[in-house]
């Protein structure tokens, strides 16, 4: 257990600038994404492994508590038997009693034991806990500032195309040069459309001009 644990640790503590520059060309944020799942799998099989020992030790005190209970009935039936004058009885009780007492040793040795490795267990455990919650905000932070990045990307190519190495016009422009085509087309048409009319009056004013002199 221990050496899983400390495996886990090392995948925990691993330098995380070392697993984004693996691929460069790939997505920093996605590759933090599949870290973060891998560190959060880990630390769900610790949180499992603890729950065992919790058990463990559980088991290790329900067993301490009997043994001592057994231990100290046989210690009052021997002593009952032995103002009884029950040499037989006696000797069997008193022989009970010392096998739980014995046995109560070995599992008071054996709780003391197992308590002290949960504890280090959980502790371990709250620090991958929020090891991973510091990732977890690290992302966002990063996300955050991804978001605002490709935002002013975006802007700044559609409001300020020449500051870019692409010699285009902006979205705007592109619109406002469309415009100005059309607007020269319906003007075209107009005239297209007028001029006979256009030039019918002008001739006959200019008749008239020449009907008064």
């Amino acid at each position: 257990m221990t050496n899983l644990l400390t495996r886990i640790k090392d995948i925990i503590v691993a330098d995380l600038n070392e697993a984004l520059n693996k691929k460069e060309n790939q997505n920093p944020i996605a590759m933090l994404n599949q870290y973060l799942r891998e560190c959060e799998r880990e630390t769900e099989k610790v949180g499992k492994l603890v729950g065992r020992q919790t058990q463990l030790r559980d088991e290790f005190t329900r067993e301490y508590s009997e043994a001592i209970k057994l231990a100290e009935k046989r210690k009052h039936q021997a002593e009952v038997a032995s103002s009884a004058g029950e040499t037989e009885l006696y000797q069997f009780a008193a022989a009970e009693q010392h096998h739980y007492e014995e046995r109560a040793q070995r599992l008071q040795a054996s709780l003391t034991q197992v308590t002290e490795q949960l504890d280090e267990l959980e502790r371990k455990y709250e620090e991958m806990k929020r090891r991973v919650k510091d990732m977890q905000i690290r992302r966002m932070e990063l996300m955050g500032r991804e978001n605002v990045t490709r935002a002013n990307l975006e802007m700044n190519q559609i409001l300020e195309p020449n500051s870019y190495a692409n010699p285009s016009f902006s979205k705007f422009k592109e619109i406002e040069g469309y415009m100005d085509r059309l607007e020269q087309k319906v003007k075209s048409s107009f005239f297209s459309s007028t001029i006979d009319e256009r030039i019918a009056q002008l001739e006959k004013g200019k008749n008239l001009n020449l009907t008064k002199e």
